[in-house]
């Protein structure tokens, strides 16, 4: 956990901070406690920052790691809604303006975390997945096996999948999500974001859609990375009501009433 800081700037008092849920790819990757230039731009510009390693993070032991067998997309988004729960019920956080955040593996626990429970009042998901059995049947022959641990076997127990994709249960989601997806992606295909975001659009809720061209899975640009920190930012400000210190280039954003 990382508390908002900046040297030149105080909160106002009684305020708790937003927080920003970070959720790590892999899924059995894992973050660390070491610099992160990321982190220090959100807590620097007021964000509490909460990096977790949920069930199934590797570093831990391999009993931890199996914990997301069969689990994934259940636990992971379970320990990211009950470390939010805790910051709040220690004081750290407003419970009003909590975030998630994530990338690849990481953007399908957002948007699991936004459709299946109601903690997070926005998320960002970047070239996340919103539909398993599409990932299983076009993700690249490296991890082509990889979910028949995390989720079931495919395609004999593909109801499984279903039941955990957020795409299929989109009348759920009620939050403002912003998606960030490159063009040229082939281990999560821009379509898993892009029918997301119009099933979003459709529903009236507050969603952009920001497409990277040139970009794959992970950004690489300077350009890109710098702008996606930025219009992340930006987005919570719209749906937050609050002026970011930065000069930002805006963007668009559906269905945004304010």
């Amino acid at each position: 956990f990382y508390p908002p800081k900046n040297p030149d700037f105080a909160p106002l008092p009684e305020e708790l901070p937003p927080l920003m849920m970070i959720c790590h790819s892999g899924p059995t990757a894992a973050t660390d406690n070491s610099l992160s230039l990321k982190i220090q731009y959100w807590t620097s510009r007021g964000f509490a920052v909460a990096d977790i390693n949920y069930r199934g993070s590797t570093g831990f032991g391999r009993a931890f790691r199996e914990l997301l067998n069969a689990n994934w997309g259940i636990a992971d988004v379970a320990d990211c809604v009950n470390a939010a729960n805790a910051l709040v019920a220690d004081g750290k956080v407003d419970p009003q303006r909590m975030v998630i955040s994530g990338g690849s593996a990481g953007g399908f626990t957002v948007l699991a975390a936004l459709t299946f429970h109601d903690v997070f009042a926005a998320g960002c998901s970047r070239y996340g997945i919103s539909d398993l059995a599409a990932l299983t049947q076009h993700t690249h022959k490296f991890e082509a096996r990889y979910n028949d641990r995390l989720i079931a076997r495919y395609p004999q127990e593909k109801q499984e999948y279903r039941a955990r994709s957020p795409l299929n249960h989109s009348e759920k989601l009620d939050k403002p999500v912003i998606f960030f997806q490159g063009s040229d992606d082939k281990v999560v295909l821009p379509e898993q974001s892009e029918n997301m975001a119009n099933a979003l659009r459709q529903k009236g809720i507050p969603v952009a859609y920001v497409l990277l061209d040139g970009e794959g899975h992970g950004f690489r640009q300077p350009e890109n990375i710098r702008n996606v920190l930025e219009w992340e930012l930006y987005f919570y400000s719209r749906i937050f009501n609050f002026r970011p210190a930065d000069e930002i280039s805006p963007i668009k954003i559906d269905n945004l009433n304010i």
